[in-house]
């Protein structure tokens, strides 16, 4: 396990610490649990994020729909 230390806003710090206790309750380790949490999360978002935005560049690209290419869409649905 690694060891992080960090500087957050009094603010921020208070409110984290206080959702944890009416979260998770009180004890040893319940924090850096949270923590652990909180940072998994916003990794996910983050990972998310940038799929996002690599699927719409595609998107935007367009891509070969292979014997359909150049069909309109009422073309298609006549055959």
């Amino acid at each position: 396990m690694g060891t992080i230390t960090v500087t957050v806003e009094d603010k921020v710090e208070e409110n984290f610490r206080k959702t944890v206790s009416e979260t998770k309750g009180k004890g040893k380790g319940i924090l850096g649990s949270a923590t652990n949490e909180a940072m998994k999360d916003w990794v996910g978002k983050q990972r998310q994020k940038k799929i996002s935005k690599e699927m719409l560049v595609l998107l935007d690209k367009g891509f070969e729909m292979g014997k359909f290419k150049n069909v309109s869409r009422d073309e298609l649905h006549e055959r």
